[in-house]
């Protein structure tokens, strides 16, 4: 998968590209992650991108020519991108979301910045818009950076074990049942004793209940 980040701030993603799952996925060959600066297409002598909105209010809005010239120039390198706006707008992004994004070859993620974007951007190319949760941050670094790490993780070799997406909350509807180990017994606390017994049926169906349980738990109290 070849992954285009549209940002204007490369330096505070590329430490974390490098490290844990993202950085073994690119070690591997699995991920390539280019990180463009649009504000290296901006025409304007001081290389700003955004401006003040018509029609008045707060903040600053970023411009359409240099995001515009951006994406085309992107897609000229790498080929049609599956393009992700992230944005408050756009739909929660899910465990099933990022298994589609990772059957993409190419993704193109663009993090906004300011008060948003001029509303030519959002129409000028086909967007998946997503959003990480109903809260503002200050530009979408973050979201790009989680929903990058849940879509890479799924790709084929670059967990440990094949089997450990399977296994963990949401890919079958229900949270993880709670996991132990060493030592038996700590501040009082002992791990279930099923969890000892040898009995891989019993634990299956321990497991699959205490999944039920915690999910059951989170519905009712949302």
């Amino acid at each position: 998968m070849i992954c285009v980040i549209l940002t204007l701030f490369p330096e505070a993603i590329k430490p974390y590209l490098e490290k844990s799952i993202l950085g073994i996925a690119q070690e591997q060959g699995t991920l390539q992650v280019e990180l463009v600066n649009f504000r290296d297409f901006s025409t304007d002598p001081h290389r700003k991108v955004d401006d003040r909105p018509f029609g008045g209010g707060p903040g600053m809005v970023l411009k359409p020519e240099p995001i515009f010239d951006a994406v085309e120039a992107t897609e000229r390198k790498f080929g049609p991108c599956h393009k992700i706006l992230l944005c408050p707008r756009g739909r929660t992004f899910t465990q099933k979301k990022a298994r589609e994004l990772a059957r993409q070859e190419r993704l193109l993620l663009l993090c906004g910045r300011y008060e948003g974007f001029d509303e030519r951007i959002r129409a000028g190319f086909a967007w998946d818009e997503i959003a990480i949760g109903e809260y503002v941050l200050a530009g979408g670094e973050l979201p790009a950076l989680v929903v990058l790490e849940a879509a890479a993780r799924l790709l084929p070799g670059v967990l440990g074990c094949a089997q450990s997406p399977e296994l963990e909350s949401f890919e079958n509807g229900l949270l993880d049942y709670p996991q132990y180990t060493r030592p038996r017994e700590y501040r009082g606390v002992e791990v279930p004793e099923v969890l000892l017994s040898g009995d891989h049926k019993a634990v299956e169906e321990w497991r699959r209940n205490e999944a039920l349980r915690l999910t059951r738990q989170r519905s009712d109290s949302a």
